[in-house]
């Protein structure tokens, strides 16, 4: 999904400041976020990847002024009233107008050829094998990042079989597939300016990916 949340390739936020000796939680109240948190996905049945989407359907204002866990708040917040354990006018009498107005905006669906398959396939592809990311915008969830869309890279590692978050993001199927960490070029993302010699590597599942080529096996430290 497009939006604030995708924030990786971005610039002009600052500095990442690392606090040293940073503790598990900073309040009490984070502790207590995160095991009503945990315990409501489990009673919903909600899976990761529709905990990711109910948080990057925060608005965007709301999204950037809030710390971690409040972000969690708010998804479980919109998870309790989608999947009815709470009404609208629930939330209303207890965080008021302004409150409830700030829940997330509805899920959209995922791609219309969206589907559950059966079984795992065969892999596709093969560690060396030359890739190129899809440049696909869905209207739902995806773990494919925007500065990867349209490049291309070399699959390094066949990291095996998981439910592809586009589809279980919406209950709409797990369609297992593979997944590969692809290795890209720093140049080939950020363009001349970015070290001649720096890789990122990126986990992608097999939907994200089409063939780019000629196999080129990559190796640490050398182009």
């Amino acid at each position: 999904m497009n939006g604030i949340h995708d924030m990786g390739g971005m610039d002009g936020f600052g500095p990442v400041i690392r606090e040293e000796n940073e503790p598990v939680f900073h309040a009490d109240w984070e502790r207590r976020t995160l095991g009503l948190a945990l315990s409501t996905l489990r009673k919903l049945g909600v899976s990761a990847d529709e905990l990711r989407h109910a948080i990057e359907r925060i608005p965007p204002a709301r999204y950037l002024a809030a710390s971690y866990y409040e972000r969690w708040l708010a998804a479980v917040e919109t998870l309790l009233l989608e999947h009815g354990a709470v009404t609208r006018e629930e939330f209303r009498a207890a965080l008021g107008d302004e409150g409830a107005g700030a829940l997330a905006k509805p899920a959209e669906g995922p791609p219309a050829s969206s589907g559950a398959r059966s079984r795992a396939p065969k892999a596709r592809f093969k560690p060396g094998d030359r890739v190129r990311a899809r440049n696909i915008n869905p209207r739902g969830h995806t773990r494919l990042p925007r500065y990867a869309r349209d490049k291309a890279g070399v699959i390094v590692k066949d990291w095996g079989v998981f439910a592809f978050p586009d589809t279980n993001a919406h209950r709409a199927g797990t369609r297992p597939q593979h997944c590969y960490a692809v290795a890209f070029d720093a140049r080939e993302l950020w363009g001349k300016a970015a070290h001649a010699r720096e890789r990122i590597n990126i986990d992608l599942w097999e939907d994200y990916l089409e063939p780019a080529g000629t196999a080129r096996p990559w190796k640490r430290g050398k182009r």
